[in-house]
């Protein structure tokens, strides 16, 4: 099975300018994604970009860049499903078939080759058409404890037979993290979706599974590097 892992990484970002070349921990921020995704045996890592000084800097970090992104797929209103379907049929020119697409946004740098690789054996078991990664949804934060503002005053947003306040009680629900990572089937994409009705979760810690959006979110990172590369350091050991 060909699995494609691919990095999508435009130049026009807003929240950080050039936020896929910001540095985190003395390294471009895309350099982290690469890294795991090398990490993972059998996987082809391309990124795809617009932008020829991120390309050259991919290329300096192992990855290829094997075709350029078109600028209408590269704008503030570009779908991922677009990045997508886009690198896969440009690969497909070139003879080589993707069957299975590992997306992995640079901006979940925190994320290691373990979770990518958990990712690549769901899918390839062949029983799920997407694997996302997720993580639990805090127990306050669960629609049974959610308010919303109506008139000036709170109103609970579920019906009081539905309502729990005691965490004992609450349902366990998950979340997107980014994704930090987005598995999917060749298949699953020929639907004009990134997610099937078979949807397999990859939990992740909620250090690892850290976004940056905006620039605080860089600024977080680099208090949180010194804890991911501990965890990792003694999950070799």
């Amino acid at each position: 099975m060909n699995i494609l892992a691919l990095i999508p990484a435009r130049g026009g970002s807003k929240g950080i300018p050039r936020k896929n070349l910001a540095p985190l921990g003395g390294r471009p921020l895309i350099a982290w994604t690469i890294e795991a995704a090398r990490a993972v045996q059998g996987l082809r890592v391309v990124v795809s970009t617009d932008d020829a000084e991120i390309a050259e800097v991919a290329r300096g970090q192992g990855a290829e860049v094997p075709f350029m992104r078109p600028t209408e797929l590269a704008n503030d209103t570009a779908s991922a499903i677009g990045v997508v379907e886009h690198a896969v049929a440009s690969l497909d020119k070139t003879g080589w078939r993707a069957e299975g697409i590992i997306y992995l946004q640079p901006t979940s740098p925190f994320r290691g080759a373990p979770f990518v690789n958990d990712a690549v054996s769901l899918l390839r078991v062949g029983d799920c058409d997407t694997v996302v990664s997720v993580v639990p949804v805090p127990h306050a934060m669960t629609p049974t404890s959610l308010m919303r503002l109506t008139d000036g005053y709170l109103e609970h947003v579920a019906p009081a037979a539905e309502r729990r306040f005691r965490r004992q009680e609450k349902p366990l629900l998950y979340a997107r993290n980014g994704p930090a990572i987005l598995a999917l089937t060749r298949a699953t994409l020929a639907t004009g979706d990134l997610y099937g009705p078979r949807i397999k979760p990859l939990v992740m810690p909620t250090l690892e599974s850290h976004d940056v959006d905006e620039p605080l979110d860089l600024t977080i990172a680099e208090a949180l590097l010194p804890l991911v590369l501990a965890r990792r350091a003694s999950a070799r050991e």
